[in-house]
């Protein structure tokens, strides 16, 4: 399954724990907040000032080999 930018944050840290470095990593630091479960990543990037395609593209990259 490839991670989209309509996914909402906290399936993806559910699904993909190996992504959490990645939302460290652009100070998306909401992991914990109740926002995780209700953002998506578009609506994350664009709170936090960063640019989603990019944020996308590095969380799919973490995923590489992942059987």
């Amino acid at each position: 399954m490839e991670i989209t930018r309509w996914m909402k944050i906290e399936e993806i840290v559910r699904r993909y724990p190996e992504t959490i470095p990645v939302f460290d990593r652009y100070g998306v630091a909401c992991l914990d907040c109740c926002a995780a479960e209700f953002d998506d990543v578009e609506h994350g990037a664009k709170v936090h000032g960063i640019d989603a395609d990019q944020l996308v593209q590095d969380l799919n990259a973490c995923l590489v080999g992942r059987a």
